[in-house]
């Protein structure tokens, strides 16, 4: 197991003038037996990180280390990591076992340890069952197990995983996230996650890098970054729904943007004027959405309030102590 160091990571494409700079210089250190959590919009350099981390993309500044050891200019075998993909990438033609045990009877480990390892990664997963089928006799969700359990078996300092449940229907997406957690408990193997999906994130991370256009916008707790956000992207981008951000709210300052999150707004007898447009049913919630000075405001409510009509007006007070404040300029918290 080890620490991962990101010292001004910097990936272009292409050089001199026509050159495309994708990644603007990511600074992180991540100690070891962290989760960390990759996460950010398509196209916001999430995966090129994790696979420069690999050793998929080459470096173009800074430095990448594992461990005590740089590792720029290391092959990916070398680098004593394992990667979960997207994709689950199984030989059709082998079984689970033969799936799980193929990297290790390439590294020549000897027969008796192969079968060792493979059975407690099959224990921990759940797969011992499963050990004699082929992948197409699998779900989803097995399929993912495998994969997880043939990235196990290699034994690695650090796991790397690239959005492996993308492919999954939600009810298994939240199964497996459990099934990741429970194996980050019992392995304690440094681990990056990769997911455009803010809720998996959320339920995840032990800390989460929250990426938007090339660059960190934060580097936190689930809890640092829902309730404290750095700058009104993060805001908007974690949070389901997100947070509300005001340019023209009733006491706000000149030149900063108010944030307050749907829950920390309540309907009231007096405060906010809004316009309902639309409520939508969540079971044990409700969400109004509504008009405020000509800007959208989303209000949260707990089942058994009563729940307003269309086109009907009502009053939200915001909890003075929830509000976040935005320079307008340059999204940053004030």
């Amino acid at each position: 197991m080890a620490s991962i160091s990101l010292k001004n990571v910097v990936k272009r494409y292409g050089s001199g003038k026509s050159a495309v700079q994708v990644l603007h210089g990511v600074n992180a250190e991540i100690t070891d037996h962290e989760f960390i959590v990759i996460v950010g919009p398509s196209g916001c350099g999430k995966s090129t990180l994790l696979r420069m981390v690999a050793g998929l993309e080459e470096v173009s500044d800074g430095t990448i280390s594992i461990g005590d050891r740089v590792v720029n200019d290391l092959e990916p075998a070398k680098r004593d990591i394992a990667m979960v993909f997207q994709n689950y990438a199984l030989y059709p033609h082998m079984s689970v076992f033969e799936n799980m045990a193929y990297g290790l009877k390439i590294a020549k480990v000897p027969v008796d340890e192969i079968k060792a390892r493979v059975d407690k990664a099959a224990k921990i997963l759940e797969l011992g069952h499963l050990l004699e089928r082929k992948p197409r006799a699998l779900s989803g969700g097995q399929r993912q197990r495998v994969a997880m359990g043939r990235a196990i078996v290699r034994q690695p300092s650090v796991f790397l995983f690239d959005e492996p449940l993308s492919n999954l229907d939600a009810k298994l997406r939240a199964q497996t996230r459990l099934e990741i957690q429970k194996l980050h408990r019992e392995l304690g193997i440094t681990s990056l996650f990769v997911t455009h999906d803010q809720v998996e994130a959320m339920t995840l991370a032990q800390r989460m890098m929250v990426m938007n256009g090339g660059n960190m916008e934060q580097f936190g707790t689930p809890e640092e970054v829902y309730h404290t956000p750095a700058s009104t992207f993060v805001a908007s981008f974690i949070g389901s729904p997100p947070m509300n951000l005001l340019k023209n709210a009733p006491g706000g300052k000149a030149g900063a943007i108010m944030g307050i999150r749907p829950e920390h707004l309540d309907v009231a007898h007096e405060g906010w004027e809004i316009q309902v447009e639309t409520v939508e049913l969540l079971g044990a919630e409700r969400l109004i959405y509504g008009r405020l000075a000509g800007e959208q405001l989303i209000v949260r409510i707990e089942e058994g309030r009563h729940s307003p009509a269309p086109d009907e007006k009502i009053f939200v007070k915001p909890r003075e102590d929830r509000l976040h404040w935005f320079n307008a300029e340059t999204g940053k918290r004030i």
